[in-house]
């Protein structure tokens, strides 16, 4: 009797740890799923344009649709699950995210599937911020570094596993079991969340910032539209200059009423930090060249080298296997040296990586972009993880959340400048190379050649013989010159934000000297 007795409440006890793992493994099955999303589409866009006749603009969209809406709505949805109740808002996410992936399966028009991006994405930015909550509220604090730990791995390979996966996925079906994947990981987390996590809200939740909000979502939205439209439409139509005015306005609009409202969706005094101003531009500048090298190269290595989607997923290995061999380093290079010279080596590391892949060519072959993928790789692990610590550190512990929002949406923030502007410089070299090899065709496979590769690629097929072979190889060539060209301008904006970066960290090392300089000084009270 005593031993049966003694074992229940070792069997009890063990029960919850034994929940709180499932719990913990289930949070992470539904940020893969997110995450992945932002980035894994990128392996099917050759035969998704080929499939509904999409343009390079239309192909952006497709990519950033997801991710402005999910940039944008990121920190509105924190402050819902806070206010309103966590499990509730995660469910409701993972409903929306489920329904607008499997609703991509009836449709046939570009259109139609950027609009259903666009809800996932809305979806997605009620997922992700209650993963985080969801786990810390149900582990104790002498757990949950661990599981914090176990989160920030998934979220960092998710983009990895999420385009591995794609490229298996398309070698037996359409582009479309993509999201049929995803829409399957989503109810599998909604109902074990349902069955399995309990509720939890925050009692002194601020207001909801409703105004900051549009303001913030009309702003990204109308940049990136202008940006995407440009090299289609001509950077001087007056739609497209009415979308930079637009977003002008929207921005302006987002500063002036956090600075005034009593409860800001987004404090911007917090900027005044050198390391959060100087951090949150490091994450933007890296982010920003990840997903436009992602954006671009998958498409080359497909359309160009002729990769299966698979085995192009696998060409993207050498830049991960770098991140994740350099990251645990990065972290005693920032304590020994501080945190500002492994940043700069960082960014120099990825403008040299982003210099060796704008000189490739058609005839290229794979190991220059190993080579090149592997210093972004290195540059990104030396760049990032300081960059974090610089805005964690620069805020009070009291605003350690505000802090972990900040680095999600500039993270998401940069995915989707990064496929906005490197794919529209890419976009606008493409048509303007392109156009001397369509000069002769009739004006719909004029329009579909310059539009984009695979466009030019079908019409070749059609056309046939030598003068379809002079397209395939004009369209080829363009291809490779507008994606040199983009990554040029990468290489510059890494190099000018990265400057920018280091003063604005040298400042607020300066700062934070000269406070602990005062206060040492200062005189003790008895």
């Amino acid at each position: 009797m005593t031993s049966a007795k003694a074992a229940t409440p070792r069997t009890s006890a063990r029960t919850p740890h034994d929940r709180r793992l499932v719990v913990l493994a289930v949070m992470c099955v539904a940020l893969t799923a997110v995450v992945g999303m932002l980035v894994s589409l990128a392996v099917a866009l050759p035969g998704l344009g080929r499939d509904l006749g999409a343009t390079e603009a239309q192909l952006q969209w497709v990519m950033n649709a997801y991710g402005i809406a999910f940039s944008g709505l990121l920190l509105p949805a924190g402050a819902v699950g806070d206010r309103y109740g966590r499990k509730g808002a995660l469910l409701l996410g993972l409903l929306v995210f489920a329904g607008a992936s499997v609703a991509v399966v009836w449709v046939d028009g570009t259109g139609t599937v950027i609009a259903l991006r666009a809800v996932a994405g809305a979806g997605a930015a009620l997922i992700m911020p209650m993963t985080l909550s969801i786990i810390t509220h149900a582990f104790p604090a002498e757990e949950r570094g661990r599981a914090v730990g176990i989160w920030s791995g998934v979220f960092g390979g998710a983009g990895l596993i999420g385009i591995l996966v794609a490229g298996a996925l398309l070698e037996p079906f359409s582009w479309r079991s993509l999201f049929v994947f995803n829409a399957v990981l989503a109810i599998l987390a909604l109902v074990t969340a349902a069955l399995l996590t309990t509720t939890s809200r925050d009692p002194n939740a601020a207001p909801l910032d409703v105004p900051g909000a549009a303001f913030s979502v009309v702003g990204v939205t109308a940049l990136v539209f202008a940006i995407v439209e440009g090299p289609e439409r001509g950077w001087s139509d007056a739609v497209v200059v009415a979308g930079f005015v637009v977003a002008a306005v929207g921005i302006v609009l987002f500063a002036w009423w956090e600075s005034r409202t009593t409860h800001p969706m987004l404090d911007l005094r917090i900027f005044r930090f050198g390391g959060v101003s100087g951090g949150s531009l490091v994450i933007v500048v890296e982010s920003l060249v990840t997903f436009g090298v992602f954006f671009l190269l998958l498409q080359y290595l497909q359309e160009i080298l002729g990769y299966s989607a698979f085995k192009a997923g696998l060409g993207l290995l050498p830049l991960a296997i770098a991140m994740i061999i350099i990251s645990p380093t990065a972290p005693r290079l920032g304590h020994r040296y501080g945190l500002a010279p492994v940043i700069g080596l960082g960014m120099a590391l990825i403008a040299a990586g982003l210099a060796v892949l704008s000189l490739i060519d058609t005839d290229s072959g794979f190991w220059p972009v190993a080579f090149g993928g592997s210093l972004i790789g290195a540059g990104v692990a030396y760049a990032a993880t300081p960059a974090t610590d610089a805005i964690m550190a620069a805020l009070p512990t009291a605003k350690q959340g505000v802090a972990s929002a900040l680095n999600d949406v500039t993270r998401e923030l940069g995915a989707v400048l990064g496929i906005a502007i490197l794919g529209s410089i890419f976009n606008s070299g493409y048509r303007a190379d392109v156009g001397d090899g369509t000069v002769a065709l009739p004006g719909p496979a004029q329009d579909a050649a310059r539009d984009s590769l695979s466009g030019a690629l079908l019409v070749a097929e059609k056309i046939g013989g030598e003068r379809g072979g002079r397209l395939v190889a004009t369209a080829r060539e363009a291809f490779a010159s507008g994606m040199s060209t983009a990554l040029l301008i990468g290489v510059l904006i890494v190099v000018l934000g990265g400057l920018a970066s280091l003063v604005l960290l040298r400042r607020g090392a300066n700062h934070a000297d000269r406070n602990e300089q005062d206060h040492d000084h200062a005189p003790r009270l008895p």
